[in-house]
């Protein structure tokens, strides 16, 4: 691959932003050199369940030729026309398959475009195709995909996290700049935390989940996938705002995120460590990083002060109850009458019943039959107040430990996960152990407030990336990009550059070089 081919695909959103603006390089050759990686790595990452070449050249072409006409419709380009990006598969898309890495919807067509991706077509961005995840978004490693696991750009004998591992490892592989995930407990953080990308969960209702295929209603929060605080602010204002289609969307304007991280800055600001989020379980790379973030932060003019959130603990627990319970309400209508697969019992009567059993055995994978199952029985008679309503009054509990908490501090920080990157097939066996790794990620999920990881180095004992989380209170998610890109300003200070340049890419020497 050429040197000028390297670039192209190293860049950051911003980057190329501003060098197509300027003309030095067209849309057409940005999207060519993302598909040409594609072809060239994905067969060994799997980041991608479909790759959209043609619709994704004609947008390119068409941004191209507005630039060179100049005029007023050059003039009204967004920043990011011409820039590709990647979307996760749990978002319909007209034009591409949406199967939610399911064997349940494999092949469909999706007859309207989510609220997210309208506006990346009116912007003119060139989609590169739908990626990767763990069935209906259930899982934290993206083992879970019926059509086989996402690996880690890093190494790939180990995960991508998940659900959206197959977003975050294409922009860590140089497969795409920009991705949209989803997170529900942690869906675009996780991944970004063990691939060494940035990941932003909103302000629940900062942008709509129209079109975004539900898991957990109140829970779910589409978001941006990038490698710079920079790129996911210009990601998350283009595809934010509010929404009449989505009856939980903010009307707030959320349009100074960008400005607010081109000008980082942690001077004066209490920076809250949560006590629970930290300690036994936590990997000793991973809090030796997290303790040279928050030297840092000092060092920038940053009071840490500690903070305590004690109702974090159940918060794992309340999760598995709430989660699977709405899964289970949201899932019901594939039922082999309605939408999705359908699959006719090999003998015996044809009733509606045995078709709905034969469908959800073939079409559902063993998570979410798991979480489909565990989620009916909290929601059954006589259990419904006891599981399901103490989840959610562990919830309420939760959403006043951050009312506490930002009463002392403006932020607050964390390790994203609480371990780098395991191996493919090492948690299969063990939900539980598996579910663990969502335990700093899950309390913002809860109570609706806007979360941000960011790569906070290299683990000592492996290698391997390490994430920082920022958590903001509700509505504040421009204040999270300001400390946010702070942060990570100083971070790459002690790297000498963004950490990504650092990764063994596909087997790579760690020289920066793309294979």
């Amino acid at each position: 691959m050429s040197a000028a081919m390297n670039e192209l695909i190293t860049s950051t959103a911003n980057e190329l932003a501003e060098k197509l603006s300027a003309k030095e390089v067209s849309s057409e050759e940005v999207t060519q050199a993302h598909l040409d990686r594609i072809s060239e790595v994905d067969e060994q990452v799997h980041a991608f369940l479909h790759v959209n070449t043609e619709e994704a050249l004609a947008v390119a072409r068409e941004v191209d030729s507005i630039r060179a006409a100049g005029g007023d419709d050059a003039a009204a380009l967004h920043p990011l026309a011409g820039v590709p990006i990647a979307i996760k598969d749990l978002i319909v898309t007209v034009g591409q398959p949406t199967t939610a890495g399911s064997r349940m919807l494999e092949g469909w067509m999706s007859p309207y475009d989510a609220t997210v991706i309208k506006k990346i077509r009116a912007a003119k961005l060139p989609m590169l195709g739908k990626t990767n995840l763990d069935e209906f978004a259930m899982g934290s490693s993206t083992e879970h995909s019926a059509f086989g696991p996402t690996r880690n750009p890093w190494d790939l004998e180990r995960i991508p996290g998940g659900s959206g591992g197959g977003s975050a490892a294409a922009v860590a592989a140089f497969e795409a700049p920009l991705a949209l995930g989803t997170d529900t407990g942690g869906s675009i953080r996780q991944p970004g935390a063990v691939t060494g990308t940035v990941g932003v969960k909103p302000t629940y209702g900062a942008v709509s989940r129209y079109g975004a295929i539900a898991m957990a209603s109140s829970l779910d929060q589409i978001g941006p996938v990038s490698r710079s605080v920079l790129d996911a602010a210009l990601l998350q204002e283009l595809v934010g705002g509010h929404d009449p289609f989505d009856s939980t969307s903010l009307t707030d304007s959320f349009d100074t995120l960008v400005s607010a991280a081109r000008n980082g800055s942690v001077e004066g600001l209490r920076i809250g460590v949560v006590k629970e989020l930290g300690g036994e379980g936590f990997q000793p790379g991973v809090e030796a990083r997290f303790r040279d973030a928050l030297e840092m932060l000092r060092g920038a003019g940053a009071e840490v002060v500690e903070v305590s959130c004690p109702n974090f603990r159940y918060a794992l627990g309340a999760y598995y109850l709430i989660m699977p319970s709405e899964v289970s309400s949201n899932l019901a209508k594939f039922d082999g009458v309605r939408y999705g697969l359908r699959v006719l019992p090999k003998e015996g009567p044809l009733t509606i019943e045995r078709v709905m059993g034969a469908t959800r055995a073939a079409g559902f994978g063993e998570e979410a039959k798991r979480r489909i199952i565990l989620g009916t029985y909290a929601l059954s008679a006589g259990y419904y107040d006891a599981y399901y309503g103490s989840a959610q009054k562990v919830r309420t509990l939760i959403q006043r430990d951050f009312d506490a908490a930002f009463a002392k501090a403006d932020v607050l920080i964390s390790p994203t996960a609480p371990t780098t990157a395991f191996r493919l097939g090492e948690k299969l066996d063990d939900p539980l152990a598996m579910y663990l790794n969502d335990v700093a990620t899950i309390p913002a999920n809860l109570a609706g407030v806007p979360g941000l990881s960011l790569p906070g180095g290299l683990a000592d004992e492996d290698g391997l990336p390490v994430g920082i989380q920022l958590l903001a209170p509700a509505r504040e998610d421009a204040r999270l990009y300001k400390v946010g890109a702070a942060l990570e300003s100083l971070l790459e200070a002690q790297w000498g550059g963004p950490l990504l340049s650092k990764a063994p890419v596909l087997g790579a020497a760690k020289t920066g070089e793309v294979n």
